[in-house]
């Protein structure tokens, strides 16, 4: 059975049963050769002077700390590309929608944003459940979702491109990190949904087959708020790192707990997978100074074209504002469709899923590809400190770009993760 794009078996469930199911699953997808023969057929235009495409982001709930720098980064890429002369002629219409941080909310506004409103491609979503949830919509209804944040992997879509990192591109890279460092012992902390329970049974099969003990695994609610208990554990298992998987605003709560019992980044260096440049603010500098990221993108990399990025979204939001690798993948993924939809001279998603493969932007982190296989893209690995600045500078980074591997082909301790 090969690894390649298919379609999923999941469309047979009931919208409201399929949610209920992502929500309590901790793993990735696999598709089946077949294509839905339900999907109606698109009523995208194409005739006048303008294509519709759609945002989809939280603009409310727990994750809007984080989702609201993503759709900024979208509207800075679609005004650019407007002014730029629009795509293939044709100037770029917006509809707007809230996920308001609920799987659910992001189904019906991705069924909406493609049956009503005719999006000839949907940008959007952040937490795996979310993706999760619309991953059946798109594909029943094919049409195309640019994914922009790293994720657990396991998983490929004929229907989705995955513009942020998949496992071997940063969860990786960071025990990676961890190792050289000498650390032996780690502790895991996340939300209680699929990104951090997938990515933590990743991280203890590389541990096991790397000498590293896992000491702790706790989860909580996306929003949890008291992590006293769970603060108390880490601080009595004798870990030497915290791998952490919390998101959203529930990362403020736990860096306050973990300060509050006296833990530092010198004596317990916790490294944070989905804490950027903007959540450093929302959760204040004096809490994560010192603390470890890992990302492919910072503020602070340094290339003509990061400065371009940065300069205009200053000049557009505030120079008070900052860039982090999920706005700046977002960015990235409007011009990377921009590109495919050029390269097939055709809005069409069958032509543009067959033009996709090859296609590259020179983005802020580097020249991107797309690879047609797997709709993943190559990515530098970044291990990142948080500066008193509230930048984040890199201390480590991959030699180069790291190939997508999202069902972990290329390790032997992951064989049947997937």
């Amino acid at each position: 059975m090969t690894r390649s794009i298919r379609t999923t078996r999941a469309l047979a469930l009931s919208s409201g049963a399929l949610v209920a199911l992502l929500a309590l699953s901790a793993c990735g997808s696999r598709t089946d050769d077949e294509a839905s023969s339900t999907s109606a057929a698109s009523c995208v235009k194409t005739d006048g002077d303008s294509i519709k495409i759609g945002f989809l982001n939280s603009l409310s709930g727990t994750m809007a700390i984080s989702e609201q720098t993503v759709r900024d980064a979208l509207d800075l890429a679609a005004e650019e590309i407007n002014a730029a002369g629009g795509v293939l002629d044709k100037k770029l219409e917006i509809v707007a929608e809230d996920g308001a941080s609920e799987p659910t909310v992001f189904a019906e506004k991705a069924e909406k944003l493609i049956k009503s409103d005719c999006v000839a491609a949907v940008f959007g979503g952040w937490t795996s459940s979310s993706r999760k949830a619309m991953l059946p919509v798109f594909e029943s209804n094919k049409s195309l979702l640019f994914y922009p944040v790293q994720y657990e992997g396991l998983e490929a879509s004929p229907n989705i491109f995955y513009t942020g990192a998949t496992t071997n591109q940063q969860i990786i890279p960071a025990m990676d990190y961890l190792k050289e460092q000498g650390v032996t012992k780690v502790f895991l902390v996340g939300s209680d949904y699929v990104f951090p329970r997938t990515a933590n049974k990743e991280i203890i099969a590389y541990s096991e087959a790397n000498g590293i003990e896992i000491v702790g695994e706790e989860y909580a609610p996306l929003g949890h708020t008291d992590f006293s208990t769970i603060v108390t554990k880490l601080k009595g298992s004798g870990a030497e790192a915290v791998f952490n998987t919390l998101n959203g605003d529930s990362n403020v709560a736990f860096f306050k707990e973990y300060k509050n019992v006296g833990l530092t980044a010198e004596t317990t260096p916790v490294v944070s997978v989905s804490i950027a440049e903007e959540e450093v603010g929302g959760i204040g500098v004096d809490n994560v100074v010192g603390q470890l990221t890992a990302w492919n993108y910072y503020q602070t990399v340094e290339s003509p074209q990061n400065e371009t990025f940065v300069k205009a979204f200053k000049a557009k939001y505030g120079d008070d504002r900052v860039t982090s690798d999920p706005m700046e993948a977002a960015y990235t993924s409007l011009y990377l469709w921009k590109g495919m939809v050029e390269k097939a001279k055709s809005f069409a998603v069958a032509d543009v899923q067959a033009a996709a493969d090859g296609v590259s932007f020179d983005a802020p982190e580097g020249t991107v590809t797309v690879n047609g296989d797997n709709h993943h893209i190559a990515k530098t690995a970044l291990i990142g400190k948080i500066d008193a600045d509230g930048l984040i500078y890199p201390v480590w980074e991959s030699d180069g770009p790291i190939e997508p591997d999202p069902f972990l082909e290329g390790y032997d301790w992951a064989e049947g993760l997937s």
